[in-house]
């Protein structure tokens, strides 16, 4: 988001061209793409509870997460979510957050051979 707004800023500027703009961010999605696949290691797991799971079961008090809202739309999901805890794997480390967005989608475009 910091990248969007400062090209944002630097194009109302006129500074750099719309076009320069757009591919920066094309560099920018290839570059933390590849980093993220090859330095990341660790994982990352959280539970979520929707309006239908926990109710009167006792698991609600060991949520870590509550589903607000998820769609499906155009073989892109939509997930939102509040009161999350993240936990890192083989770590006490823990992460919140008051409300989290995870977009899902193939990684294959349409038409790429399965």
């Amino acid at each position: 988001m910091a990248l969007t707004d400062t090209l944002d800023d630097l194009i109302s500027e006129r500074r750099i061209e719309p076009q320069l703009a757009m591919k920066i961010l094309a560099n920018f999605d290839r570059s933390i793409t590849e980093v993220l696949a090859d330095k990341v290691k660790a994982r990352l797991t959280f539970k979520v509870y929707g309006p239908w799971w926990g109710k009167g079961s006792g698991d609600a008090n060991r949520a870590k997460g509550h589903l607000d809202t998820y769609r499906f739309c155009d073989e892109v999901w939509t997930f939102l979510i509040k009161d999350v805890t993240f936990k890192m794997e083989n770590s006490s480390q823990t992460v919140q957050a008051d409300k989290v967005k995870i977009v899902s989608c193939n990684s294959k475009r349409p038409g790429d051979p399965q």
